[in-house]
């Protein structure tokens, strides 16, 4: 079944319908889903829906736009949460360079520290990278992480950024961009990417794919993801299913 590695069902935009919708996956052929925190007010409604939805997992951690006021007991709080069984991964954290704030300094000091912590407890990371390119890889390569615990999560790189990360045996995200007519960057690294280093993700509510841009994206857009990586790569479909599913659960460490 499709494996959505990068929801945010937490967010507001699924106050409405949040039951019925995710209540509806199974039957629309998702079969498991992983919801991205991004501020600790998140992390602490991660813990709640996963506990509600037993398909439903979670990761911790703070994104680079929101670390500006994260303290040490924030910190500590997430570095106790990762016993939770349900979170499977440190995410999402990384760098953001798209806006003046927060400061560049400060997004490296909790990227490291959310990576070391990651090494720490022996969990994979969910990486945000807005043009941040060369600090995030050359942080990355710093921390040493091994094979097949890092996930660029929502990748908008080039070809031979790529080729880098998956010299390193990690993972690239890819979701509703690869749809995109003016997507040309991720459609070569998709063509190029060994299908066994893709996670296929919605980051949803944000980047639902054609048809649907522009609207609320949820995980049963994911069909759309699939057939453009199935056309891109040659590949039958439902092998892009069962691949990227395995890959899911090779990168989360979730057993069926």
């Amino acid at each position: 079944m499709i494996f959505d590695t990068h929801a945010h069902y937490d967010d507001e935009k699924f106050d409405e319908d949040r039951d019925e919708l995710l209540k509806s996956l199974a039957d629309a052929g998702v079969g498991t889903v992983v919801d991205a925190a991004s501020t600790i007010d998140s992390c602490h409604q991660i813990i709640e829906l996963i506990d509600k939805y037993p398909f439903l997992y979670g990761t911790l951690g703070i994104h680079p736009s929101e670390c500006k006021d994260m303290t040490e007991d924030d910190f500590d709080w997430i570095r106790q949460q990762l016993k939770n069984p349900k979170i499977v991964a440190i995410g999402e954290i990384g760098l953001d360079y798209y806006w003046p704030e927060p400061d560049h300094d400060i997004q490296k000091k909790w990227f490291e520290k959310q990576l070391e912590l990651a090494k720490e407890t022996d969990m994979p990371v969910v990486i945000h990278s807005r043009d941040a390119a060369e600090d995030t890889l050359n942080m990355i390569k710093m921390a040493q992480l091994p094979p097949k615990t890092v996930d660029i999560h929502c990748f908008s790189y080039s070809k031979e950024m790529a080729r880098e990360y998956l010299n390193m045996g990690y993972y690239l995200g890819v979701g509703g961009v690869v749809t995109f007519k003016n997507a040309k960057k991720l459609k070569e690294v998709v063509e190029y990417a060994p299908i066994e280093n893709i996670l296929l993700e919605t980051d949803c509510p944000y980047l639902a794919p054609e048809p649907n841009r522009g609207k609320r994206n949820s995980s049963l857009n994911l069909e759309y993801v699939v057939d453009k990586i199935a056309e891109l790569k040659n590949m039958d479909r439902e092998d892009v299913i069962s691949i990227t599913e395995k890959n899911a659960q090779d990168f989360y460490r979730i057993k069926k």
